[in-house]
């Protein structure tokens, strides 16, 4: 069992967040990631609950659902006089999704984007998004480039910290090492069913970079289900790819566990993870969510869990990515 009221600090800034972080990407309707729509409505229900629930921590980004998700946080907050006290917000500064284009102007358009949609003059913590997909990364390392941009923002006092938030790790570790970031984002590597980003999270740790671990289900699968959501890291699955799935089902089947809470307290009861980022798409799930985190599990589940043989390759490797 977790705590979700247990707060650690972001890197060295002084914020504290849960160790439990609701993620937003599909509140901004990805029909082409997440395989489902997310009207206004329900939006607008999940992020009540999440805002009236004990998790002080929310990740959004400013291409998530082109716009749609920052909009629909903005609104929420707006309805609500602004950001409860004691709440810390997560955005992401984002490439010009039609060109491709990363450089110090795009971060700065794409911070402005983002405040004006949240209703807000500054957010708490500001990540680097995705470079691996930008048209030209030395636009995002070079000398007055994003990177430099996305620093200038913090000593502005737009951002009280920075961070990195992307997917593949090679082109992740000589970014994070040659900058001072407060915190890093990766997903869907560090799961029951791959540990990819082992190597990466200790380094950073080391460093004293808050770790926030997104993706614990591997895309969904594993909160839903192999039988009711047949995709592995937002891609179709095939038989291969289904199989560590059902593998997992069957030994939390012997178990009595949800699938869903092994995933989530594997992240959370790692020490080296600042806070683990779950997304949710409708109250029931910010409930089950919270219920699963600190549900009690067997010893003997660990153990078995001890046993099983993750995957150390790049799990979205052949991923086609659309941002929709």
């Amino acid at each position: 069992m977790t705590t979700t009221t247990k707060t650690k600090t972001i890197g060295n800034t002084g914020l504290q967040v849960t160790s439990l972080c609701f993620g937003t990407s599909s509140l901004g309707d990805m029909p082409d990631t997440y395989g489902y729509e997310v009207n206004d409505a329900r939006a607008r229900e999940t992020l009540q609950s999440i805002f009236e629930g004990p998790v002080n921590f929310l990740d959004t980004s400013n291409n998530y659902g082109f716009g749609r998700s920052e909009q629909r946080i903005g609104d929420a907050l707006r309805e609500r006089g602004g950001l409860p006290a004691g709440f810390v917000l997560s955005t992401k500064v984002d490439r010009d999704m039609e060109t491709g284009r990363f450089d110090a102007p795009r971060v700065r358009q794409s911070i402005e984007e983002s405040l004006t949609r949240l209703g807000l003059d500054k957010v708490q913590l500001l990540h680097l998004h995705d470079p691996e997909h930008a048209r030209d990364l030395t636009e995002i390392t070079r000398e007055g480039g994003a990177l430099d941009e996305l620093f200038k923002l913090k000593d502005e006092g737009v951002a009280d910290a920075v961070g990195l938030a992307m997917g593949q790790l090679d082109t992740m570790e000589p970014i994070l090492r040659d900058r001072p970031f407060d915190a890093l984002i990766s997903h869907n590597r560090w799961t029951v069913l791959n540990r990819s980003a082992d190597g990466i999270f200790s380094a950073a740790h080391e460093r004293g970079i808050a770790i926030l671990n997104a993706a614990p289900y591997a895309g969904g699968v594993l909160a839903k289900g192999s039988a009711d959501m047949p995709r592995v890291t937002y891609q179709p699955a095939t038989a291969e790819t289904l199989a560590p799935v059902q593998a997992i089902e069957e030994m939390c089947a012997r178990h009595g566990t949800a699938p869903g809470a092994l995933a989530l307290q594997f992240s959370m009861r790692d020490p080296r993870v600042t806070s683990t980022i779950a997304g949710v798409s409708k109250p029931a799930r910010v409930t089950q969510t919270l219920d699963w985190a600190q549900a009690e599990l067997p010893e003997a589940l660990w153990q078995d869990l001890a046993q099983f043989k993750p995957s150390f390759d790049d799990p979205e490797a052949n991923r086609e990515y659309k941002p929709g």
